[in-house]
């Protein structure tokens, strides 16, 4: 793995708690000009302590993830990875201030937003882009007549189907941007906030002390997404590949070059200015 990452623009967002935290820390040890996002006062608290850029950017909200991507463009020249790290569960089915159905615009359509704005600045730098997925991307279904999930609202499901959204932007990252490589991981079952807006056996799953007995450190589960960061891509691992623990992971059977392209232009057209 490259120990040097020094000269490197990395952008966490999702950045203050969890792997993000982790893999922040780890990246600024090894030299990196490290950016975090978050939207508590943990984003500030963990900047100052490792010596980092930060911003607090709501993913509710697309005025906000506009106006990051655009201070991005101004203050950065170079941007070598971008981590889609943000992301959780949502209990109960509530629309964002965009109108969208809170699991899908918080897990993906932001992510896919900044991604896109930041098009440009990527390619010429020939960037990475990892997108932080899940194993619960096999218990998702992406139908694309509800993609905002108004049939039968399933806090797991929806999720589910965000997670294997991740997958598939990443897979369409790789064909669509010239000289960017792209990747997705899933980085274990790990001790993070993450469900603490998710329904109560969720919540109790990831809060509760038998929960915690099963659970992984942010560390260990920043893993897959260092390696991604610190070694070859193209001899490492593969452009547009899904990875849980170094390795190629299971994935979802709605994974295919169509279903990924299908998905773009339907996330173009649900991220629209609507302004314009």
């Amino acid at each position: 793995m490259q120990t040097d990452l020094s000269g490197k623009t990395i952008i966490i967002t999702g950045g203050s708690s969890g792997i993000g935290a982790a893999a922040a820390r780890s990246l600024r040890q090894k030299g990196a000009q490290v950016v975090i996002t978050g939207r508590s006062d943990e984003t500030k608290k963990l900047a100052e302590e490792i010596g980092c850029d930060y911003y607090l950017v709501d993913y509710t909200r697309f005025a906000e993830v506009r106006s990051f991507a655009d201070t991005l463009l101004v203050n950065y020249p170079r941007i070598d990875v971008l981590v889609n790290n943000v992301g959780g569960i949502i209990a109960n089915r509530r629309l964002t201030e965009d109108g969208h159905e809170t699991t899908l615009q918080v897990n993906h359509l932001s992510g896919f937003l900044l991604t896109l704005l930041l098009q440009e600045r990527l390619e010429t730098s020939k960037a990475i882009v990892i997108n932080t997925s899940s194993v619960a991307n096999t218990m998702g279904r992406i139908d694309f007549n509800d993609l905002e999930n108004q049939k039968n609202y399933k806090s797991m499901a929806a999720y589910g189907a965000a997670k294997l959204m991740n997958i598939l932007h990443a897979m369409e990252i790789s064909t669509r941007f010239k000289g960017v490589w792209a990747a997705s991981f899933h980085p274990g079952v790990v001790e993070t906030s993450f469900a603490r807006e998710g329904s109560g056996l969720i919540k109790w799953l990831y809060e509760g002390l038998l929960g915690r007995f099963f659970m992984i450190s942010p560390e260990q589960g920043a893993d897959t997404l260092l390696w991604l960061i610190s070694t070859q891509p193209g001899k490492d691992w593969q452009d547009g590949e899904y990875y849980y623990k170094r390795r190629p992971g299971r994935r979802n059977n709605q994974v295919s070059p169509e279903v990924a392209a299908q998905l773009w232009e339907a996330s173009v057209q649900l991220t629209k200015d609507r302004k314009q």
